[in-house]
C-alpha cells in the first residue's frame, strides 16, 4: 500500500511510499502555469501555480499520484479500499473527479488554510478518466509547513481532518489510525526504566529497549503507528543533503522488500517508490526498488510559464559507485 509523510528543519518537505504489485509507468512530472488542465465538470483552467509530483500521463494528462506546487504545498493519494466512496455530480458544488483532485487544489492553494475553504465546496465524484480508468479509491494528505490535513470521502460526506502527526497510510480511516496511537504511549526513544516491580533486578541488556512494542509487520495500520514514531522522533541537520536523507531513512522504516507480501499468482507488493519534495524549493528527489540512489528533479530548472508538462522518466536500474 502507501505512506505519507512530512518533515521539517531549515525547509520543509513532503513524501512518499507507493507500494504495489504493477507499476504503471510513472513519471516525475513537472506541470507548467499555462498548461490546460482539463477538469471534466469544472472547464479547462488556463492559468494556475506550477507543480512537480509523481504521476501516469495518460492521453497527455499527468494523473499525479502526489505532487507539491510552487507556493510549497504538497499532495499525495493513498490507497483507501472499501471505505472511500464517491457519488455523482451535485448541483451548487465543485464537481471533481478522485484523478483530477490533486491537481485541483495545488493549481489553486497557496498552503492548507486556502485548501482547507476550497474542500468546503468540493463535491468528489465517481467519474472515470475518459470512460477509460475507473475511479481509485483513496484518502489523500496535504500539507505544508505550518501543518497537515487528511481528505477522505466516505459514505457519510466528506471529512477534512487536522493531521498532528503529519503521516497517513491506507486503512483504517485516519481518526482511527490516529486513535491507535494511544496504544503505544509508552514508546520512548530513551532506554526503558524498571517499572515492573522495585523487587527485581531488571536491566537493560542492548540498545533502543524503549521502542519494544513498536509493531513491525507491513499492515497499514502498524505502518502508521511506525512511521509516526520514527517520524516524530528524527532528527538530523539543516543542509539540504542531511534533511533528505534523514527522509528517506524515515520512509525506510515501512519499505516493503519483494517477498514478505504476497499476493498470490507469484505477486509481491513492494515499495515501488519512495519520493521526498523539497517543498520549500520545488525539488523532487526519489528511489526506486532497484534504483537506491537518489535522483532529483528541480521544477525551477523548468520554464514554468511555459504550456507543456516536461516528464522524467524513473532511473530503474541499480547505481552502484564501485571504489576500487
Amino acid at each position: 500500500m502507501c505512506t505519507a509523510v512530512t518533515y521539517k528543519t531549515k525547509d520543509f518537505y513532503f513524501g512518499r511510499t507507493l507500494d504495489n504489485d504493477v507499476s504503471y509507468r510513472e513519471e516525475v512530472v513537472v506541470t507548467p502555469r499555462k498548461y490546460e488542465f482539463p477538469f471534466s465538470c469544472m472547464g479547462d483552467m488556463h492559468g494556475h501555480y506550477a507543480m512537480i509530483g509523481m504521476a501516469h500521463v495518460e492521453d497527455g494528462v499527468p494523473l499525479y499520484y502526489d505532487a507539491v506546487n510552487e507556493k510549497g504545498l504538497g499532495m499525495a493519494g493513498l490507497n483507501f479500499v472499501g471505505n472511500a466512496w464517491y457519488g455523482p455530480e451535485q448541483e451548487g458544488k465543485e464537481n471533481i473527479a478522485t484523478f483530477a483532485l490533486i491537481p485541483w487544489i495545488l493549481s489553486q492553494c497557496a498552503g492548507i488554510q486556502e485548501a482547507r475553504a476550497l474542500l468546503q465546496n468540493i463535491n468528489i465524484t465517481d467519474l472515470s478518466f475518459y470512460g477509460k480508468l475507473p475511479p481509485a479509491q483513496l484518502h489523500w494528505m496535504l500539507a505544508d509547513s505550518r501543518g497537515a490535513l487528511v481528505v477522505e470521502a466516505m459514505r457519510d460526506g466528506l471529512h477534512v481532518y487536522d493531521n498532528p502527526s503529519g503521516v497517513l497510510t491506507n486503512n483504517p480511516p485516519f481518526q482511527e489510525q490516529m486513535f491507535c496511537l494511544n496504544n503505544y504511549m509508552h514508546l520512548s526513544p530513551r532506554q526503558p526504566e524498571n517499572l515492573f516491580s522495585s523487587q527485581l533486578d531488571l536491566h537493560t541488556y542492548c540498545r533502543g529497549m524503549g521502542a519494544l512494542g513498536l509493531p513491525g509487520d507491513l499492515s497499514s495500520q502498524s505502518r502508521f503507528v511506525r512511521a509516526a514514531f520514527v517520524k516524530i522522533n528524527s532528527c538530523s541537520g539543516t543542509s539540504e543533503e542531511e534533511s533528505v536523507s534523514q527522509f528517506f531513512h524515515i520512509l525506510g522504516a515501512v519499505d516493503q522488500q519483494k517477498g514478505c507480501s504476497l499476493l498470490g499468482e507469484g505477486k509481491y507488493e513492494t515499495t515501488i517508490y519512495t519520493s521526498c519534495c523539497n517543498a520549500s524549493k520545488g525539488i523532487y528527489y526519489y528511489t526506486t526498488y532497484g534504483n537506491h540512489q537518489i535522483t532529483a528533479v528541480d521544477m525551477h530548472r523548468e520554464s514554468l510559464d511555459g504550456r507543456c508538462v516536461k516528464r522524467y522518466p524513473l532511473i530503474q536500474g541499480e547505481q552502484i559507485y564501485r571504489q576500487n
